[in-house]
Parts: C-alpha cells; structure tokens; sequence
C-alpha cells in the first residue's frame, strides 16, 4: 500500500532470460535437463558441452529443441581439465566449434574460461583470439571468473594470465557467483568491474571453501540475490544460468533443488522501480 507522500512503485522485471544449464542435472545427461527445464518453466538452457555424447551432437540437441520447445540461451563452450579432447585436441578448434553451435542453436554467448597457464601459446593470443573469433558474429564470446587453487596453505593460480578475466580488454564477461565464493573475492565488486560488459551470469552460491561448491542461491554466503537485483535495476538483458551442483540426488530431489534456484532467480530479478 502506498502512503500519501511517497512514490509510486511498479515493478519492473527486465528482459534477462532464466536458464538452466546441462551441467545441474550430472550425472543425467542433456535429455534430461531439457525435459527438467521444460517441467519447471525455465527460459532455456545451457549446453555444457562436455563427456556427454547427446552435449556434442547438434543434431540431438537440435531435436531436444523442438520436442520441449525450449530455448538455448548459451553454449559452455569445453575447456574443463576433463574435456581438453572433447572435438578436438585443438582449443581454438573447439572454441570455433562451440561458436558454429550457438549459431545452430539459436544461443547469443559463448562461455569460455581463461587459459591455463600449460597452455603457452593458447594463453599467449588468446585476448587477440577471442576478439577475433567475436567478429562477424552476433555471438558473444563470455570470459568467465575463475578461482586460485589452494594446497597446503598456499594458493597456485592456473590461468593464464589471471583468474580474475577483468585484468583483459575482453568484450564480454561472465560471472559466476560460485566461483566468488572459491576464490574469496567480492562478487560486488567485480560485478561493478565488469560493469556493461557482463553479458551472462552463472547462478550458484558457496561457503568459501576451497572447493567449487555450486550450491543453491541463497544458501552460502554469496550476496546472490543481490547480484540479481543489481542486475534488474540496470536492466539487464543477457542470461541468468542457474548453475548448481545435484550429483548424488535422485530425481525428486533434484527438481526440488532446480525448482528453488529458479523462484529465487525469479524473485530477485523482479526490481522495485520508481514510476
């Protein structure tokens, strides 16, 4: 109810898309966060495109498509330790590959993450590689936060040349607000660094262990729903991907989980504006 003398209140929930990435619902495969995405009401997903054959194969991914008539808002594109041979040993071939997916698909960002530090002349053209690969594309190529590692007391940096992707002239970010949380830095504060040029968000929260927890927004430590408020008040229009770990949960469990992520996702990003 509005008291005489203040100002009139509307909400305004911003064009920004929801989904669900491939990687929620390990160990099932990509069918299944299709059809889990489509059962809950998510925009969309994302592809992780990993060890999953259906997560390789456009043609699958194409057909899941059409039989949920679900969106895919973005491509993972594979750079995981695990995935270094996943369409080939070459990392500028699989980062072309997973520019021709977003294209088929119908996704806007490409999620990347920095190199790792083996990988010298990856990591030596890589800010030239990227930019490159981002021209004559609609796609957006999204360079991700990632975190230290840590052993024995002491913190080893795997990326080349650092975690933290805003050190580099990259056109466009991604920030993952599990990743904040491993690396113990201020998700704020490089939400505000990154600034307009944040274009995806992985939605996950976690403690500050040394270990990359994706656990349900809203029940670490991470200042979530603060992200997405931010992000609904500048109106942004890029995608929130909710991006939790459920391994070890049955079926049941897991939409329970995906299902919270998503109305906390919903509820945050519905900012209050003065009309």
């Amino acid at each position: 109810m509005t008291r005489e003398g203040d100002t009139p209140q509307t909400v305004r929930v911003p064009a920004a898309k929801v989904g669900l990435s491939t990687a929620s619902v390990y160990p099932e495969t990509a069918p299944a966060a299709f059809e889990i995405a489509a059962a809950l009401g998510y925009d969309g997903v994302e592809v992780m495109v990993w060890n999953d054959p259906i997560s390789q194969d456009l043609n699958q991914l194409r057909d899941l498509q059409q039989k949920y008539g679900l969106a895919v808002l973005s491509v993972h594109a594979p750079c995981l330790i695990i995935t270094q041979r996943v369409w080939s040993p070459d990392p500028w071939e699989r980062l072309r590959r997973s520019r021709e997916a977003a294209e088929t698909l119908g996704a806007d960002t490409v999620v990347v993450h920095p190199p790792f530090r083996w990988q010298r002349e990856y990591a030596r053209n890589f800010v030239e590689g990227i930019d490159k690969l981002g021209q004559d594309t609609s796609v957006k190529f999204a360079v991700e936060n990632m975190f230290p590692l840590r052993a024995r007391g002491r913190a080893f940096v795997p990326y080349a040349p650092h975690w933290d992707p805003t050190s580099g002239p990259y056109r466009h970010f991604t920030l993952d607000t599990s990743h904040t949380a491993v690396a113990r830095t201020d998700a704020l504060a490089l939400l505000d660094r990154m600034g307009d040029r944040l274009a995806h968000l992985h939605l996950a929260d976690g403690s500050g262990l040394f270990k990359d927890e994706h656990m349900v927004p809203g029940r670490g430590d991470q200042p979530c729903g603060t992200v997405l408020e931010r992000l609904a008040a500048r109106g942004f229009d890029g995608s929130v991907v909710v991006e939790v770990s459920t391994r070890g949960m049955d079926r049941e469990q897991r939409e329970a989980d995906l299902a919270e992520s998503l109305a906390f996702a919903r509820l945050h990003l519905a900012a209050p504006a003065a009309v």
